[in-house]
């Protein structure tokens, strides 16, 4: 599901809400979500999950065309870990 097709959901759901409102509000919550994970702070949506900042140690990688020997520096990722009741929904 991407952005869009998240709006268009709630669109159709919510009828009596305007789409711009609607728009701006996935928008704003995206944003927030953002600018929290980009600050290395942590977010945690109860019974979906949450998301964290974690730091990858340099490594030598390779790149599988040419065997080419790789020096990957260090770098931020996001993590994401599941909440009980979405894994309990996925796996039912």
């Amino acid at each position: 599901m991407t952005r869009a097709d998240l709006i268009n959901s709630l669109i159709a759901r919510y009828r009596d809400i305007a789409p711009s409102q609607i728009d701006k509000s996935v928008r704003e919550i995206f944003e927030q979500m953002i600018e929290t994970l980009s600050q290395g702070e942590r977010i945690e949506i109860r019974g979906f999950g949450s998301f964290e900042v974690r730091l990858r140690e340099p490594r030598i990688a390779h790149n599988p065309k040419t065997g080419e020997r790789v020096d990957l520096p260090a770098r931020k990722v996001v993590h994401f870990k599941p909440g009980v009741e979405l894994r309990n929904r996925v796996n039912s």
